[in-house]
């Protein structure tokens, strides 16, 4: 994709219902992948010394693999030497941090890393390769152009998306292109033999398949952010969980200040540990997908949970002109901009 081709505003794999009646606008998303940057936020600091490199590194119009497995030829050690916290989009203007094993070798000159598109922005030395996973969250600054609609109602839908947040889906970028992920993942639990790596975005396409769908059943009840009968809760910034137990005031005031969500099913083995009216929706849900479903248990993939409530944190938007609107927010590692944006404007 050249980076003059318009993408359209948050497109997703199936038709997935909005809390707030439908965004009131209609924009262009990434006109140019400046329009859409994104800032990763480990949420540490680098030791200072040890025998890996800590980069902050800036890439537009590459992916992160592919700069992991050329900091590592730049640097003369192994792809496997490399360490990254997360992926991020080719298609922006992102900010993140690699870790590279140097052991006893000097630091090279990073400001010769041969390609126009990466930039190593700082270095200095830590203890530890950086893992997956290992990050706080990320901040973006997105710019939606040739904005049309109604400016009043874009404004409601920000302050409420401000105060109550938004479904916290998966995101189009989890199914593949044009959604085919799920589909491979049912071929691989028919028999369908594929790498290790592939298998692994598989099975989490179909646990976010899955999830989304009990997400979707949640926000057409008016029940994405609020309990129901045998909730189970998740505790904010922690991949912990707990209940079912009776909702009362505390677990009021805990949700209203954002300390737990409301939480959907992570596929795996055995039933969802909901009940009540909450997991008699999730076994629906399983039940509608069980192909998926009994694939993912034997795959031997546990029960986890996720948040069904996702809150962007200090969101910020201004109009830069009267077609041109820039949004700012941070959100927690594993949730997604687009599902912010699908919201406010369509394609």
């Amino acid at each position: 994709m050249s980076e003059s081709e318009h993408v359209p505003v948050a497109p997703v794999a199936t038709p997935l219902p909005w809390a707030y009646a439908g965004p009131p606008l209609r924009a262009q998303l990434r006109s140019t992948p400046q329009d859409f940057q994104v800032e990763e936020i480990l949420g540490y600091d680098a030791d200072g010394a040890g025998e890996h490199a800590l980069l902050w590194v800036e890439k537009c119009g590459a992916n992160t693999d592919w700069v992991a497995r050329e900091l590592a030829k730049f640097a003369g050690v192994a792809p496997v030497a490399v360490g990254y916290a997360g992926l991020k989009d080719r298609h922006a203007v992102t900010r993140q941090t690699f870790s590279v094993q140097l052991a006893s070798r000097p630091d090279p000159d990073w400001s010769a890393f041969p390609h126009a598109q990466v930039k190593v922005l700082a270095a200095t030395r830590h203890a530890r390769k950086l893992k997956r996973g290992a990050l706080r969250g990320n901040r973006f600054v997105l710019v939606l152009r040739q904005v049309q609609g109604d400016r009043a109602a874009a404004e409601q839908v920000l302050q409420q998306i401000a105060v109550r947040g938004v479904p916290n889906y998966f995101g189009e970028q989890r199914f593949g292109r044009e959604g085919g992920n799920v589909a491979q993942a049912r071929a691989m639990f028919a028999g369908r033999r594929v790498d290790r790596d592939q298998r692994s975005f598989l099975l989490s396409a179909a646990r976010s398949h899955i999830f989304n769908h009990v997400l979707a059943a949640r926000v057409e009840r008016g029940a994405w952010d609020t309990p129901l009968e045998g909730e189970i809760w998740s505790l904010a910034g922690s991949r912990s969980w707990f209940g079912p137990e009776p909702f009362n005031d505390a677990l009021a005031e805990r949700l209203a200040r954002a300390d737990i969500h409301p939480s959907g099913p992570l596929w795996g083995q055995g039933e969802p540990p909901t009940q009540g009216e909450a997991g008699e929706l999730e076994r629906a849900a399983g039940a509608a997908e069980a192909e998926l479903a009994a694939g993912l248990a034997a795959a031997r993939m546990d029960q986890e949970r996720r948040p069904l409530r996702l809150l962007p944190k200090d969101l910020k938007w201004r109009w830069l002109e009267d077609e041109t609107l820039e949004l700012a927010f941070e959100l927690p590692a594993g949730a997604y901009a687009t599902v912010v944006v699908r919201e406010l404007a369509q394609g």
